[in-house]
């Protein structure tokens, strides 16, 4: 038995788990179940930061670490137990972990292998305020925005015009008590060697998530602890990966990721761009 393995998910160091039913196309798109999976994608690319006066984040080498057993799964760092699996329709508990606190963090699991050149991820500005009808948004050091897990549950629906995942997840350790949702699309096609996904997605992040990663402490700025106010929003997205396939083991990658960032956390004077986007070139091994 084999389980289909998206690897958009590890070449843009995305959380979700990507489980699909889908026939495989070469050995190398699948999983086998009760046998470690361990790959590596080595190239070039870059994260871009939304966040004001933080840098972006480039993108070279990566890791995959996945397990799948007869129940339960292990998709890097992400756990999973599997309760209905049927063939149009399986339904997963599962872990996550948010993108978000990736902007801040060098070691953040979305960050593992990324480099970071400022200290702490904060570059204070030289630049004194400019007094208009509102302050600049000069910051002091920031402070902790915690790592936290995920808790909830995911579906995926199996059609023929491509997978539905729909999902809903809660902060598991009370750093934030909030939630996270997602609504997601992806359809792959092949042509002899070329294999290529493409995904359309919904991410909503409640307000607290929203005030726990971009709102504004006192300590940070007084005037825009006040102002800025929190509340849940939307990010869109697309994904798209065009992989050609060099031997069993061996594929070069092309993966592209565009978020638009829900207007609710663009308003945040944390973020000086309302978008992030990611790309990844480079060639994918399977171990």
């Amino acid at each position: 038995m084999y389980r289909t393995l998206l690897i958009l998910l590890a070449a843009l160091s995305l959380p979700s788990i990507g489980v699909a039913k889908e026939p495989c196309v070469t050995k190398d798109e699948c999983i086998e179940m009760r046998n470690w999976d361990l790959g590596v994608a080595i190239g070039w690319g870059q994260k871009t930061n939304p966040l004001r006066d933080f840098d972006d984040i480039p993108v070279f080498f990566i890791p995959t670490v996945a397990y799948y057993g007869e129940h339960w799964f292990f998709d890097n760092g992400n756990l999973g137990y599997s309760l209905v699996e049927q063939q149009y329709f399986s339904l997963n508990l599962v872990t996550s972990y948010s993108m978000d606190r990736a902007y801040f963090y060098r070691w953040d699991p979305s960050n593992i292998f990324l480099k970071r050149s400022t200290q702490d991820g904060v570059r204070m500005l030289d630049t004194p305020a400019v007094i208009n009808a509102e302050p600049e948004p000069v910051f002091n050091s920031l402070e902790s925005r915690n790592f936290t897990l995920l808790g909830g549950a995911e579906a995926f629906i199996y059609t023929p015009l491509g997978v539905v995942r729909l999902a809903y997840t809660h902060d598991m350790f009370n750093v934030h008590q909030g939630a996270e949702a997602q609504i997601k699309w992806t359809y792959g096609w092949h042509l002899t060697r070329w294999v290529f996904d493409m995904s359309l997605v919904l991410d909503w992040k409640s307000t607290n998530v929203v005030d726990y990663y971009y709102g504004v402490r006192p300590s940070e700025n007084t005037y825009w602890s006040q102002h800025y106010h929190a509340d849940a929003g939307w990010d869109k997205g697309v994904e798209m990966t065009a992989r050609y396939i060099l031997t069993d083991n061996w594929d070069m990658l092309f993966a592209f990721r565009y978020t638009q960032i829900a207007d609710e956390i663009a308003a945040s004077p944390l973020l000086d761009q309302d978008y992030s986007s990611t790309y990844f070139i480079g060639a994918a091994y399977r171990f």
